[in-house]
């Protein structure tokens, strides 16, 4: 007979933080609009064959010159501020997610790796690390975008991941160097096992969990670093959908009484992250209790 839901103390949990709850719904949301844009939208914004520039600049649908047609009103190039906020979620959401991911990946290799064979090779990763380290991560992702001929939204990706695979090594290779001490690590090499099953299979599953709790949230501060450089003009190119870029575009329009450019697409950037804060901040306490006692 299968558990109900609520005996798992993992949901258990979740469901008795509202702030999680909160945050969790939330995401999903934002996540679903992003990934149902192209069937939810009320226009494709960068379908040339739908925009029409005598939609320029209008108002929200609630104000005088509005169009129920957009009803968050219209950017400087006809296209509708609703339709184009749900195709910048997936830009955003494409980017967090697959910089997390790749960089997550690429730190747990050269963590594991340094801190299990030590020595010379973990002196040069961490040179490495420690090097890549002492730069600002908007200034190397801007120096390395510079760099490209042509941007898109894997360049961005690539850019962001040079920097941000160092946190995740660093955290491994600490869990690594404590972990490889453990009684069933020597175990496992005195009976033979081979290094490659040793660490995937003994000491992997044991240093994750800070792993999962560092991807939770990154992905924020991921997420507002591709607004951040799309802002500043650096980012995805004009071509694809952003946040950053709605807002960029928007500001000068704001003294001009186009506030909506700004407030809603700024507005969703900013619901998006304080999501992912609350879901984080709870998924990180459950991964180690000890830090919510002490809150």
């Amino acid at each position: 007979m299968m558990r109900p839901l609520t005996d798992n103390a993992f949901v258990y949990s979740f469901l008795r933080d509202p702030s999680a709850i909160f945050g969790g719904v939330l995401l999903v949301i934002f996540a679903l609009c992003a990934l149902f844009a192209p069937l939810i939208a009320p226009m494709d914004p960068y379908d040339l064959t739908s925009i029409d520039l005598g939609n320029f600049l209008l108002s929200p649908a609630w104000m005088e010159g509005g169009s129920l047609s957009f009803p968050l009103g219209t950017d400087d190039q006809g296209r509708g501020i609703l339709s184009t906020i749900l195709f910048g979620l997936r830009t955003s959401l494409l980017v967090g997610f697959s910089v997390v991911i790749v960089s997550s990946v690429l730190g747990i290799v050269f963590g594991m790796v340094g801190g299990y064979y030590g020595g010379l090779l973990d002196a040069f990763i961490m040179r490495c690390a420690d090097t890549v380290f002492s730069f600002s991560t908007t200034l190397l992702a801007i120096l390395l975008l510079g760099v490209f001929e042509s941007r898109n939204i894997w360049t961005v990706v690539f850019a962001i991941c040079i920097a941000g695979w160092v946190k995740y090594a660093r955290t491994i290779r600490g869990s690594v160097l404590e972990v490889k001490e453990n009684a069933y690590v020597t175990a496992a090499k005195a009976s033979g096992a081979r290094d490659f099953r040793i660490l995937f299979r003994h000491i992997l599953p044991n240093v994750l969990p800070p792993v999962f709790v560092l991807m939770a949230v990154d992905l924020a501060v991921v997420i507002m670093l591709e607004s951040t450089l799309s802002f500043l003009g650096v980012g995805v190119p004009i071509t694809e959908p952003s946040l950053g870029m709605m807002i960029s575009i928007g500001k000068n329009y704001i003294y001009a009484g186009m506030w909506w450019m700004v407030l809603f697409p700024g507005l969703t950037l900013i619901l998006l992250v304080v999501a992912i804060n609350l879901f984080s901040d709870w998924f990180r306490d459950e991964m180690n209790p000890k830090l919510a006692k002490q809150a």
